[in-house]
């Protein structure tokens, strides 16, 4: 039988004497994702729902066995005079590896200077509808985005990111491409780690080499600590360095020039020094180790604790341009602030007059973009970003998909989602230390005393987004004294269960997101 006709016929649902129809989704009850199925090697390709459970199928004439040798799996005989078999295989790392060699699509790549959208999926469970939510915006998704950080809180592994990712692109038949971000990453063996599991996009993080008392110090305190940076990872000294910025003028457009003092200088250089040292180290393990592997860096210097001037920016990229360290976006500390799950906060008139500056210094080096870090839920900023229309953007977010996640707990299953909010307003205090995040525990009530409308009214309170948002990886982890989670199993069952709610929510949710960039070059 030629594959466009089983093709046909495994999609045809209106024909009534359609045979195969009948048998795969009548008998064997699978509910099929129209958009994966796909054909090579003599083989049908598709995902599909069976009760619960999600697998990839491959349906194929019995003298082309051989083929299908490669997926593990189960072979399920269909129809005796057309020979014609079907293989359940698992949605495991070893099957998403043989997918990717015969499914160019499904690999992650560069993402480059297009305007991107992180979609972080703690769960692993969103990125088809984060997909679907895309629709025919300009921006390139990033769909396996996941920090160190996240791994160690989630207990996933970088292959589970990658994984769900690439199932997901299946799934949808999405065929624009993907990128695939390691986040936060701080030391080398976090590279190594993420290079053997694929991700493309590698997002170096020093905060903590960051030095936030150099704002503050004074004249005498300051000239002291200049003597202590790693001037040898720098590969010059103060002397050397001073000459190019101290009392100089940057014209770095016709509305901004920076004029440069030498108490500037220090502080900057204070500041950032040890850190540039530490992110050529990373870069340089980065490209020597892995020479022939694609890859593409992005800088944080968001999570620290004082803004990143103009001025600040500039020497930071400056000095990586003079360093070697080739960047696809820079993320800085922006004037306001940008708490976690919530919107921003800060005067919209003085983000919008720094914002032009910093894309201004983007401009004038012009060969990254700017990232905007803990983008979610910013929508106020988004529409100021999205009316001065130029420039290049990466944005990242993360927790908001997991909030849609518990949302559709209080939807569904509103005496999960109570035991869910009780135990996370107990951990907060301790789970908010390395978030920056203002919510007022306080504020909450026991989740007793609210109605069923009100658990779902709750996602539209920032205290409570908050607290729910910095409690994820407990409620994902945490074990009774049986070893049994307490959480992650009931609420992955209630998402499942609920799929067509879960998507509809994140649909909706993210649109919100991309909507003010619609017209966005």
């Amino acid at each position: 039988m030629e594959m466009k006709i089983l093709k046909e016929e495994l999609l045809d649902k209106k024909n009534e004497d359609n045979e195969l129809y009948k048998r795969l989704v009548g008998q064997l009850e699978l509910e099929i994702y129209p958009n994966s199925v796909f054909d090579k090697n003599n083989l049908i390709f598709f995902i599909a729902k069976e009760a619960s459970e999600k697998n990839l199928y491959l349906l194929f004439e019995k003298k082309h066995e051989s083929n299908a040798s490669r997926f593990e799996g189960t072979n399920i005989e269909l129809a005796e005079k057309d020979s014609l078999i079907l293989k359940r295989c698992n949605l495991t790392t070893h099957n998403r590896k043989e997918l990717q060699v015969n499914f160019e699509f499904t690999n992650p790549q560069l993402i480059g200077l297009n305007n991107s959208f992180g979609f972080g999926d703690r769960i692993g469970l969103a990125n088809p509808a984060h997909l679907r939510a895309l629709g025919k915006s300009r921006f390139k998704p990033v769909l396996a985005q996941q920090s160190v950080r996240e791994l160690t809180r989630t207990n996933r592994s970088p292959a589970e990111v990658i994984d769900a990712a690439v199932w997901a692109v299946f799934q949808e038949g999405y065929l624009n491409g993907f990128g695939a971000d390691a986040d936060h990453l701080k030391t080398t063996a976090d590279i190594d780690l993420l290079v053997d599991n694929g991700f493309k996009m590698f997002t170096f993080d020093p905060g903590e080499y960051v030095h936030n008392e150099a704002d503050t110090l004074t004249a005498k305190e300051l000239d002291e600590a200049t003597k202590k940076i790693n001037w040898k990872g720098l590969f010059s000294d103060f002397e050397n360095l001073s000459k190019e910025y101290c009392n100089k003028m940057f014209s770095v457009s016709a509305n901004l020039q920076i004029s440069v003092s030498e108490d500037n200088f220090k502080r900057a250089v204070l500041k950032y020094g040890d850190a540039l040292a530490h992110l050529k180290k990373m870069y340089d393990h980065l490209k020597t180790q892995y020479p022939a592997y694609e890859s593409e860096v992005e800088i944080s210097v968001d999570e620290t604790e004082s803004v990143t001037s103009p001025f600040e920016h500039f020497f930071i990229a400056k000095e990586l341009r003079r360093l070697g360290v080739d960047i696809v976006s820079l993320a800085p500390r922006f004037i306001g602030d940008f708490e976690k799950g919530i919107d921003y906060k800060g005067n919209l008139d003085l983000f919008r007059k720094e914002y032009l500056k910093h894309l201004q210094i983007v401009n004038y080096f012009g060969d990254y973009k700017v990232s905007l870090h803990s983008g979610s839920d910013k929508f106020s900023v988004y529409k100021v970003i999205a009316e001065l229309g130029n420039g290049l953007i990466h944005i990242k977010t993360a927790g908001t998909s997991y909030l849609e996640a518990l949302k559709v707990a209080a939807v569904q299953s509103p005496g999960l989602f109570r035991e869910i909010l009780d135990y996370c307003r107990n951990l907060y205090s301790v789970e908010k230390k390395s978030y920056h995040v203002s919510a007022d525990v306080n504020k909450l009530k026991l989740a007793e005393q609210y109605s069923d409308q009100e658990l779902i009214e709750l996602f539209n309170d920032d205290d409570v987004r908050q607290v729910l948002h910095v409690t994820f990886g407990r409620i994902l982890t945490d074990k009774d004294n049986k070893g049994k989670y307490i959480f992650k199993d009931r609420l992955i069952g209630c998402l499942v269960q609920n799929e067509t709610t879960h998507y509809d929510l994140i649909i909706k949710h993210f649109r919100k997101h991309l909507n003010p960039f619609k017209h966005y070059e």
